[in-house]
């Protein structure tokens, strides 16, 4: 069960995101995000990772992907305790979203645990279907200054 699972994109990986506002005072406000994605994707999720190391990134990530198979009952409630420390999750979304259960999955627990949830297209002309969990959610396409805006807002 658990290949099946990691190809329906299981993978999570949490991240910080460092928010820069310039109408604040506090102006290096850390952010813990969980990034979703099918495990498809997951060279985009690489793309976001190096994005946030250019040094004109205004948000950093700490890469804690999964390293190790887990069963579906255990990868569940390590998954839903990263979620449950996060400020926010960003789901990318393609193509293969809709048929990623492990990504759907963890919309709807960060739903549950009540934890804002930002889709994110990573391809501006070929977007793919938006699955159901994120009716109501807000949904933007990636660009460094919609990204910024977003984690400023979680």
């Amino acid at each position: 069960m658990w290949p099946v699972l990691i190809g329906a994109g299981i993978v999570a990986l949490l991240v910080k995101a460092l928010s820069e506002d310039s109408d604040s005072s506090d102006k290096n406000v850390k952010k813990r995000l969980f990034i979703s994605f099918a495990i498809e994707d997951s060279k985009y999720r690489n793309f976001l990772v190096a994005q946030a190391k250019n040094e004109k990134s205004p948000f950093t990530f700490v890469d804690m992907s999964v390293k190790q198979p887990w069963d579906e009952k255990e990868w569940k409630r390590k998954c839903r305790s990263k979620i449950k420390s996060c400020d926010g999750m960003i789901i990318l979304l393609s193509k293969n979203t809709w048929h990623s259960s492990g990504s759907r999955w963890e919309v709807k627990c960060a739903k549950e645990e009540r934890i804002p949830v930002v889709g994110m297209h990573i391809k501006k002309n070929d977007k793919g279907a938006i699955p159901p969990e994120l009716k109501g959610k807000k949904i933007i396409t990636w660009s460094w200054d919609k990204l910024e805006k977003t984690i400023d807002n979680i």
